[in-house]
């Protein structure tokens, strides 16, 4: 598989606090003074997992720091469900936000840019093709064979088939070590599968807010965040573009994603039990909110304005598939990973939950010989977003791992 880099670097150093924008809300972080530049793999075409072809594939990437004469200082990050490439810096000056963990990659930071080459890529797929910094192939590309969009046709791709094609990426750079993958969420499966296929090449996986395999549970769970969509009529089976688009459909299925993703604590705490607007009880009309509910429709919305629904679908079946190595069982492919592993839960995740997922994996590591870390300083009221919005909580335990 060959491909080809179009684009540039960034440069710069840290600046003031800001506003960092993580899945579906914004928190603080401290950020990079300094510009990203959005860059372009190509591959001519990819045969995928199961055997189909993916012509005129096309993912963003972007990188911090810079890479040695040795070329042996990379360390790839890889990210989550409704993410993109962009985890640190911004685009422009006048961003409001960064990218989202901007607050552990930097100079002097626990992914020191004046230490380490930093690689983040888009996925085939990506949640947001609407997105104009987000480049990816998936079922709203144009299909080269017939002029259209691929919608369902387009092949089904797994969490390896993303691996595959970030490591064409990695591969075009002249990179043949990676000091570690790290990702939260579907990056954390990434970074699993990473240490799985290929580790002879990956020194150190990091993986927060993730698990080794999608569960029967969560595999339930990826099925309702997709359920709206399908329901939708202007959905049509996946034939809807130049047409009326599921909007309503997506809008729903992120406000489950954008639910799920959080806790109860924090729903305590930012909303209560208040309405929507002062005058409005929600026992007078069917149509008067409580505050939670107008934020989730409001916060859906704007999410749903960038992403496409066939690719939402395409992503639930690629999680959904998930097990570590790409076989049927979980044992082979977790004894494939020969890299130390830094396990990073957090402590009130609704859909990775730690006793259910890194807890247990971490005793099984172990059992198979491999040199295992489990923090669990990541503790707040965010759920499954906390492995996000506060990964600097773990940043010291993260700086160590990669020292060592």
């Amino acid at each position: 598989m060959r491909g080809v880099v179009r684009g540039s670097t960034w440069s710069g150093r840290l600046g003031g606090l800001v506003m960092a924008a993580c899945l579906f809300g914004a928190l603080p972080a401290l950020a990079l003074d300094g510009i990203v530049e959005k860059k372009i793999f190509e591959m001519p075409s990819y045969t995928t997992t199961g055997g189909g072809t993916i012509k005129n594939v096309r993912i963003g990437w972007e990188s911090y720091g810079k890479l040695n004469e040795a070329k042996d200082n990379a360390i790839l990050i890889t990210h989550f469900f409704s993410g993109n490439s962009h985890a640190a810096g911004k685009y422009k000056a006048e961003d409001a936000a960064p990218g989202y963990w901007d607050s552990i990659i930097g100079p002097g930071k626990p992914l020191d840019t004046d230490r380490y080459f930093i690689l983040s890529s888009d996925t085939l797929v990506n949640l947001s093709p609407k997105d104009p910094n987000v480049v990816t192939t998936g079922p709203a590309s144009i299909n080269p064979d017939t002029g259209k969009p691929y919608g369902m046709s387009f092949p089904i791709v797994t969490i390896q088939d993303f691996v595959a094609v970030q490591k064409a990426l990695v591969d075009s750079l002249g990179i043949k070590t990676l000091q570690a993958v790290m990702g939260g969420s579907m990056g954390s499966l990434q970074a699993f599968e990473w240490g799985a296929d290929h580790p002879g090449m990956v020194k150190r996986v990091i993986a927060a807010i993730g698990g080794p395999e999608a569960d029967p549970f969560l595999i339930g769970w990826l099925n309702l965040w997709g359920a709206p969509i399908k329901l939708d009529p202007n959905w049509n089976n996946g034939d809807y573009y130049g047409k009326a688009e599921p909007k309503a459909g997506l809008t729903e299925a992120l406000k489950l994603v954008t639910l799920h993703a959080r806790h109860w604590k924090w729903a305590d705490a930012a909303f209560g039990r208040k309405w929507a607007e002062e005058g409005k009880d929600p026992r007078a009309a069917m149509g008067n909110q409580y505050a939670i509910e107008a934020w989730l429709e409001k916060a859906a919305a704007g999410r749903a304005a960038v992403s496409d629904a066939n690719h939402f679908l395409y992503l639930v079946k690629a999680n959904q598939t998930f097990v570590t190595g790409n076989g049927t069982s979980l044992e082979d492919g977790l004894a494939k990973i020969k890299a130390p592993v830094l396990l990073i839960p957090s402590a009130d995740d609704l859909v990775f939950p730690p006793d259910r997922n890194m807890r247990p994996l971490k005793d099984r590591l172990e059992k198979q010989g491999n040199s295992v870390e489990y923090t669990e300083s990541i503790t707040s009221t965010l759920g499954h977003l906390d492995g996000v919005a506060n990964i600097a909580k773990a940043g010291e335990t993260i700086a160590q791992f990669l020292a060592k």
